[in-house]
C-alpha cells in the first residue's frame, strides 16, 4: 500500500498513477481519501519499483508531493486490473490545489477550429483550470464543485472515464454543449454575441467587467488614455497603477525588459502580475502607471481571456489591456452578479459574466523579483492556500486572522499554515463580511477547528472584533513581532533572530505608534532592543495620506527653535504660515498627536521634504516615488562603479548613526539623517541624490544598529520584514551591508514583506503557544506575544 501526501488533489493525480500502472503492469486501485492518495499495487518486484519511480519523478505537471510512504502489505485482495475508485474520507492533513492557468495544450484546442472546444471560453483539463475558486468540499471531487450543476454530455464523460484522453477524471471537465455560459448582464447577448459585444466596447475606448476564475475585472484599452483616464474617474482612483494584461509573451517583451527567471513565472502556471521595468516607445500609456518606471504585467490565464484579445470576429483588439480588480475601492473584488450590479455598473459599459459560481474569492497575485527570486507583494491566484511547512513538530489547529490593511488569514494544522487568499482591507465593512466567509470555507475545506484565534494587538481593529466574535481563546500578537515570525517561519528558521520590522503603523506595548523596530526575538516572544528616532505624528489617519504634516512636525522636532522652524518650513514650500503654526501648536499640546516610530511616514516626510510627493491619494505612493527617485540616480550615474559619484553621497557626513536612550534602547539616528537632508535641499544639491542619499545611509544605520543588538545578544542572525522592504533599493543595501559583516539575513519571497503575510507569524505564535501550554506557563506567553512583562 503506498500513501502520497501533498497537492494530490485537482492535478490530475489519480489518472497519472492509473497510466503509470498500466505501463508497468501493476494491478490494484488509486482513491483519494482528502489528506493523501491511497494506492494499492500488485505487481513483479521489479515492476513495482519501477512504478514508485515514476510516482515519484513523473508525477502531473501541477502537483507537489511532499512524502510517499510505502507499506508492505502481506495479506489483501487479489486484483485483477487497475482502477480509480470512489473518493472515501479520511481524517489528516489535506492540501487544496490552488487554480491553475489555461496550459499550452488547452490554448492550442481552443483556437483549433476542427476541435469541438473551439472558443469554448471554459476549457480545461487534468492540468489547469479552477480549484480553490469552485470547491466546496473535500476530497475533490465534481460533486463537491460548482461544476456540479453542469451535467456532463456524453461526449464529456467519455473523456472523464477513459485513461486514454487529456480529461480522464478531471473534475470540472466541460464543453460548449454541457458547461457553463457567458452572458451579459441587462442584455439579451449569450455566448459568441456577448464576447463579440464586449470586444466591441473594449476596442471602441469602452470599459468592461468582466467575470474571471477568482472574480470581476475592469477592462479598457491600455494604450487609450481617455479610456484609461475614465476608468480612474470613475473607479476613484486617481494615480495608482493599474495591472495591464499583454496579449502573449511576445508583447511584454516589446513592453518591458523581462529577464529569462521572469518569463518563466509570468508564462508559468500560476501567471502571476510581476512588476517589470517598462522600455521606452511602448504602446502602454503613460496614465496606467504615472511617474512609474515600472508597470505590472500579467498574461491571460483563464480561457474567456485570451478570447477577449482572439475571436471569430471582425475586431481588431488592442494587444494591451489594464485589467485591474473588480471592485469598490476598499471592497473586496466582486464575485457574483449581485455585487457586479450594485458595485461595477456605474464603472464600465457592460458587465460580461457567467453562470459558474465563484466559491471563494481569489483576486490576481502580484510579484517583484529581488535577487533573481520571486518577491511577493500579494500572494492570492495560483498560490493560495498552498501551505507552509514547519519542521518543528508542532501539533494543533489554530486561526490567525491577519492584519487590518491587505488582509489575509491563516490557518495551522500541525505543521503545515495555509495563507489565505488576497481578502483586502478590513476598513470596509464588505470586507469584513468577506473575511469571515472565507475564513468559515476554508476551515470546512481543511476540515480544522482551531481551538485558539490570534490578531493584533489594536483594541479598535476590525480583525480585532473578529477575533473576539468566534467564541474561542483569543492571543493577541504584536504587530512588528508577528512580521519577525513570518519571515522566520517562511524560511523554517527555529529562531532566534534580530528582527528589523519596518512599516507604516503597528500598535505599540507602549501605547505608541510604532513601525521602525529592533527586536529580539523568538517563537517565545521578544523583546524591544531599538527603534529610529521617535517623533510626534501629527494629525491622525490623514498624516498617513499627507506627508508635508509628518515633515512639518519633524522639523518641529528638529529645529528646536520655532521660528527656525517656520522659516525651514516657508522655505520647502510644505504649507502656508497659518498651517504650520497649527501643526506646532498641535504638536505642542499633543492635540491630535502620537509618538511614532512609523519608517512609513519617515519616507513620506523625506519624500515631501525634497518636494517629490507631499501627499498620496494611495498607500505607499510618496514613498515608492523616493523610491525611483533614488533608483534613477543610482541607474543615471552608475554609482557601484563611479567613484566620483559615490563621494557625492559619501561626502555628507553625519556624526553618529546609532546611539543609546536612557532606558538603553538603541535609537537610530534619523532624526539627523533628516536634518541632513533638509540642508541638502536648501543648499540646492541634486533631488535624486539626496532620494538616493536617504536609502544609503538608513540602510547603514540599520546595519549598526544590527551589529549593537548582535553584541549584546550574541545573535547573528537578521530577520528583515514590514512594508517598507518592499523597497527594493532599501532591501538591496540592507542585505549587502549586513552580508559583507558577516551576518545571515532572512528575507521574504513567496510571503508578502507587508501585511498581507503577517497572519503566519500570527498563526506560528498562536502554535507555539498551544504547544507549550501547561501549568503556570500561560500568562508569561501571553506577556511575551505582546512585549510585555509579568509586571506589567
Amino acid at each position: 500500500m503506498i500513501r502520497v501526501y501533498g497537492i494530490v488533489q485537482g492535478v490530475g493525480f489519480r489518472p497519472t498513477v492509473s497510466r503509470h500502472a498500466d505501463k508497468n503492469h501493476i494491478q490494484g486501485s488509486v482513491c483519494n481519501k482528502g489528506p493523501y492518495v491511497e494506492i494499492w499495487a500488485q505487481g513483479s518486484e521489479n515492476k513495482l519499483k519501477d512504478f514508485l519511480k515514476d510516482l515519484k519523478y513523473n508525477p502531473p505537471k501541477r502537483s507537489s508531493i511532499l512524502k510517499i510512504d510505502v507499506h508492505e502489505v502481506k495479506e489483501s485482495k487479489k486484483f485483477k486490473g487497475f482502477e480509480i475508485i470512489e473518493s472515501k474520507h479520511e481524517q489528516g492533513e489535506i492540501f487544496v490545489s490552488p487554480d491553475i492557468a489555461v496550459c499550452p495544450e488547452c490554448i492550442k484546442e481552443l483556437f483549433d477550429k476542427n476541435n469541438r472546444r473551439y472558443l469554448h471560453p471554459f476549457i480545461n483539463c487534468t492540468c489547469c483550470g479552477p480549484r480553490l475558486t469552485i470547491l466546496d468540499s473535500m476530497p475533490y471531487d465534481r460533486v463537491r464543485t460548482s461544476m456540479s450543476e453542469f451535467p456532463m454530455c456524453p461526449e464529456c464523460e467519455y473523456e472523464y472515464t477513459h485513461t486514454e484522453t487529456r480529461r480522464y477524471d478531471a473534475q470540472p471537465v466541460c464543453c460548449n454543449e454541457c458547461g457553463p455560459e457567458v452572458y451579459l448582464i441587462g442584455r439579451n447577448e449569450r455566448g459568441k454575441a456577448a464576447i463579440t459585444y464586449t470586444r466591441k466596447i473594449i476596442q471602441e475606448g469602452g470599459i468592461a467587467a468582466i467575470k474571471g476564475i477568482g472574480g470581476f475585472h475592469l477592462c479598457c484599452d491600455a494604450g487609450n488614455k481617455e479610456a484609461v483616464q475614465r476608468l480612474r474617474t470613475l473607479k476613484k482612483r486617481p494615480a495608482k497603477p493599474f495591472a495591464v494584461m499583454m496579449r502573449d509573451m511576445e508583447t511584454a517583451e516589446r513592453e518591458c525588459e523581462v529577464t529569462e527567471v521572469q518569463k518563466e513565472v509570468l508564462d508559468g502556471h500560476q501567471k502571476p502580475i510581476i512588476l517589470l521595468k517598462r522600455k521606452r516607445g511602448g504602446r502602454v500609456c503613460d496614465a496606467v502607471a504615472p511617474d512609474n518606471p515600472r508597470i505590472g504585467a500579467m498574461l491571460p490565464y483563464a480561457p474567456v481571456q485570451l478570447l477577449i484579445f482572439t475571436y471569430e470576429d471582425d475586431i481588431v483588439m488592442p494587444d494591451c489591456l489594464v485589467m485591474t480588480s473588480g471592485n469598490i475601492s476598499g471592497a473586496p473584488i466582486c464575485r457574483d452578479d449581485n455585487d457586479a450590479v450594485a458595485e461595477l455598473s456605474k464603472m464600465c459599459d457592460v458587465i460580461l459574466s457567467h453562470n459558474r459560481m465563484i466559491r471563494i474569492r481569489a483576486d490576481d497575485s502580484v510579484m517583484d523579483f529581488f535577487e533573481g527570486k520571486p518577491y511577493m507583494i500579494r500572494r492570492s491566484r495560483g498560490y493560495a492556500p498552498l501551505p507552509f511547512m514547519l519542521s518543528s513538530g508542532f501539533r494543533g489547529e489554530v486561526l490567525a486572522v491577519g492584519g487590518e490593511l491587505k488582509n489575509t488569514f491563516c490557518i495551522g494544522k500541525n505543521d503545515l499554515f495555509y495563507q489565505s487568499p488576497y481578502v483586502g482591507d478590513m476598513e470596509d465593512l464588505r470586507t469584513v463580511k468577506a473575511l469571515k466567509e472565507s475564513i468559515a470555507r476554508l476551515e470546512t475545506l481543511l476540515e480544522i477547528s482551531p481551538t485558539i484565534v490570534a490578531c493584533d494587538m489594536h483594541p479598535r481593529y476590525n480583525t480585532t472584533y473578529v477575533a473576539q466574535e468566534i467564541g474561542i481563546p483569543v492571543l493577541k500578537v504584536q504587530h512588528h513581532y508577528a512580521h519577525i515570525l513570518s519571515c522566520m517561519a517562511e524560511n523554517d528558521y527555529p529562531g532566534p533572530v534580530i528582527g528589523v520590522s519596518l512599516d507604516g503603523t503597528g500598535y505599540g506595548t507602549d501605547g505608541t505608534i510604532w513601525g521602525g523596530e529592533l527586536l529580539k526575538a523568538g517563537y517565545d516572544g521578544f523583546d524591544r532592543l531599538g527603534s529610529i528616532k521617535p517623533f510626534v505624528q501629527v494629525g491622525g489617519d490623514i498624516s498617513a495620506r499627507e506627508g508635508w504634516r509628518i515633515a512639518v512636525s519633524m522639523i518641529h522636532g528638529i529645529y528646536k527653535d520655532r521660528t527656525e522652524a517656520a522659516e525651514i518650513v516657508k522655505k520647502l514650500k510644505l504649507c502656508d504660515k497659518k498651517n504650520c503654526s497649527v501643526q506646532f501648536m498641535m504638536a505642542d499640546n499633543r492635540i491630535n498627536s502620537i509618538i511614532s516610530t512609523s519608517t512609513g511616514r519617515l519616507f513620506d516626510a523625506v519624500s515631501a521634504v525634497l518636494n517629490i510627493r507631499k501627499q498620496s491619494s494611495f498607500e505607499g505612493e510618496a514613498s515608492t516615488a523616493l523610491e525611483f527617485a533614488a533608483e534613477a540616480y543610482e541607474e543615471k550615474y552608475d554609482v557601484h562603479g563611479s567613484e566620483s559619484r559615490i563621494s557625492d553621497v559619501d561626502n555628507i557626513q553625519l556624526p553618529g548613526l546609532v546611539c543609546k536612550n536612557s532606558d538603553g534602547q538603541l535609537i537610530l539616528a534619523t532624526d539627523i539623517l533628516v536634518k541632513k537632508i533638509i540642508e541638502g535641499i536648501l543648499a540646492g544639491k541634486d533631488v535624486q541624490m539626496l532620494a538616493y542619499f536617504f536609502h544609503k545611509k538608513l540602510s547603514e544605520m540599520i546595519a549598526a544598529g544590527c551589529v549593537r543588538a548582535s553584541q549584546s545578544t550574541g545573535i547573528n542572525t537578521m530577520a528583515l520584514s514590514g512594508g517598507v522592504y518592499q523597497n527594493r533599493l532599501l532591501l538591496k543595501m540592507t542585505v549587502n551591508s549586513l552580508r559583507k559583516l558577516g551576518f545571515r539575513v532572512l528575507t521574504h519571497s513567496l510571503l508578502p514583506p507587508n501585511d498581507g503575510g503577517i497572519a503566519l507569524g500570527q498563526a506560528a505564535a498562536a502554535m507555539k503557544y498551544i504547544n507549550r501550554l501547561k501549568k503556570g506557563e500561560e500568562y508569561d506567553y501571553v506577556c511575551r506575544f505582546a512585549g510585555k512583562s509579568r509586571e506589567d
